[in-house]
């Protein structure tokens, strides 16, 4: 018996359109001074803060290597509103592909939406509550 992989075998088809997660887009979390937080990260461990004060971290898709997956990192002054409802010190913005079909489902599962998705530029966005009321980001890049 060998465990070498059928060579006939291919990836996951990038045409699947499940409503699913794909990856992590940001991590967002309070501090109290958020410009001292930063400037820490940068001398300390190298985070740079980009133009929009947040720190990108870029990867590659393992499927389609000409795609530039981003990861977004960022430091909020304590008490932020853009938390909200959540009281929890941070938040996670997942990276997800057909969000609308997303929405649907979590809708139809008893998922707090808390807002329309937006679209920019740059993706569209909405925002969710989990079981214990932290405050969920979802994202889907253009």
């Amino acid at each position: 018996m060998t465990n070498k992989k059928d060579e006939t075998e291919k990836p996951a088809s990038k045409t699947d359109n499940t409503p699913k997660v794909t990856g992590i887009g940001g991590i967002f979390f309070y501090s109290d001074n958020p410009d001292d937080t930063q400037k820490w990260y940068a001398e300390n461990l190298g985070i740079e803060t980009n133009d929009w004060g947040s720190s990108n971290f870029e990867s590659r898709d393992m499927d389609n290597p000409d795609v530039v997956n981003s990861l977004q990192w960022k430091a909020f002054k304590k008490g932020d509103e853009y938390f909200l409802p959540s009281k929890k010190e941070f938040m996670i913005n997942y990276q997800v592909q057909n969000i609308e079909g997303l929405v649907e489902k979590l809708k139809k599962n008893g998922v707090t939406v808390l807002d329309s998705i937006a679209t920019y530029d740059y993706g569209k966005f909405v925002h969710i509550l989990d079981k214990d009321n932290n405050k969920i980001e979802l994202w889907e890049p253009i």
